[in-house]
């Protein structure tokens, strides 16, 4: 059975330059661009043992997060993006985003794997999630999966394709 939390919520403060992370730690960011698609930010993960940077696109319109982590030497994943299913909203220059517990592992040419429907069904179960909600969270992975699948597993052609440019920092 699925750990049972609520909902985690992060929040993006263009002014400050911060992002406080579900467990409510404040955090820096290097950089935020906005376009007319979204957000992007580029943050380090200073003192973890494994991953050296992430960037992350909010995109508001097709209910993601997509994020491309950087890894220290010798923790590389075998994966490209990292995609949340999340309700983003914003109110002047901060951003919040509610994590709907689907995930998406994307492979850049190869594979779309959704992950933690276990959390999803488990929070409905428990009225930790309206059925209004988890059905958007459901038809929002399966649109992103088809999508993603209909473009050679290329998260960043398909989002190109409905007219949502998401540039990179780093590669």
């Amino acid at each position: 059975m699925a750990h049972i939390h609520p909902p985690k919520i992060e929040y993006f403060d263009l002014d400050a330059k911060s992002n406080t992370d579900p467990k409510g730690h404040l955090r820096g960011v290097e950089e935020y661009r906005t376009s007319p698609s979204g957000l992007y930010m580029f943050r380090p993960v200073p003192g973890h043992p494994q991953l050296s940077h992430f960037e992350s696109w909010l995109l508001p319109a097709h209910g993601l997060r997509v994020t491309r982590q950087s890894w220290h030497p010798g923790h590389e994943r075998d994966y490209d993006l990292y995609v949340d299913v999340v309700e983003i909203t914003s109110s002047g220059t901060v951003w919040k985003t509610i994590d709907l517990y689907l995930d998406l592992i994307v492979r850049t040419g190869h594979s779309v794997t959704v992950l933690d429907t276990d959390e999803l069904l488990t929070a409905l179960g428990a009225g930790l999630v309206q059925p209004p909600r988890a059905q958007w969270a459901l038809e929002t992975t399966y649109r992103a999966v088809t999508g993603i699948s209909a473009h050679g597993f290329d998260a960043v052609r398909w989002l190109a394709s409905l007219g949502t440019v998401t540039t990179w920092r780093r590669r």
